[in-house]
């Protein structure tokens, strides 16, 4: 059965947040849900709903399913961490992201894509798994032959760096040097609520 996507835009909406990373995001002017009754939709989220749009909003922010990320969760259940702040160090290291975090790539949609297509190396091999879990010390770097993409040169060098990442701009690499930290990580979402839903 084929995924149900919603358009990229409308899920800004939903969420109230630029995920899609465009200046021009509907979601800058409108931050509410489409539709004739989204502007009041807000005011009358019960706390389950309001636990609901935290999950939907987290998801959209690294672009995984309703699976991968109830196997995040669980993981981060088990851990002797705080179960957000490991939910969030899991995310957050997928390749795709790491990939995004590194400025190969203007948003984390175009940022899977590249490491679906083979363009993103990890340690000096291909790997074309966007959930790929990047560990310290691991080297993220683009192909050779994909550094004149049009999209990776433009992005390169204009993204906010973390601190938990080096990169060589010159050489389209970067290094994880520690695990992110829940203050390092710049993702703005409500972690009480994330854990609550559950």
């Amino acid at each position: 059965m084929p995924r149900a996507v919603t358009p990229k835009h409308r899920m800004c909406r939903i969420v109230g947040h630029p995920l899609c990373g465009s200046p021009k995001c509907p979601s800058l002017k409108r931050p509410y849900a489409p539709g004739q009754h989204g502007i009041d939709r807000g005011k009358k989220l019960s706390e389950y709903g309001r636990r609901l749009l935290e999950k939907q909003k987290l998801k959209s922010i690294y672009n995984v399913r309703e699976r991968q990320y109830k196997r995040y969760f669980e993981r981060a259940l088990k851990s002797k961490e705080m179960t957000s702040e490991k939910l969030l160090s899991l995310l957050e290291r997928r390749l795709d992201n790491i990939a995004y975090r590194m400025g190969f790539a203007p948003t984390i949609y175009s940022a899977r894509q590249l490491v679906s297509h083979g363009h993103i190396l990890v340690n000096g091999k291909k790997v074309n798994i966007p959930s790929y879990e990047v560990k310290v010390g691991d080297v993220v770097s683009v192909n050779e032959k994909s550094k004149n993409i049009p999209i990776i040169k433009q992005s390169i060098g204009r993204n906010n760096i973390p601190p938990y990442i080096n990169v060589d701009v010159d050489k389209m690499e970067g290094k994880l040097i520690k695990l992110p930290r829940r203050s390092e990580i710049p993702v703005e979402i409500d972690d009480h609520l994330l854990v609550e839903f559950y």
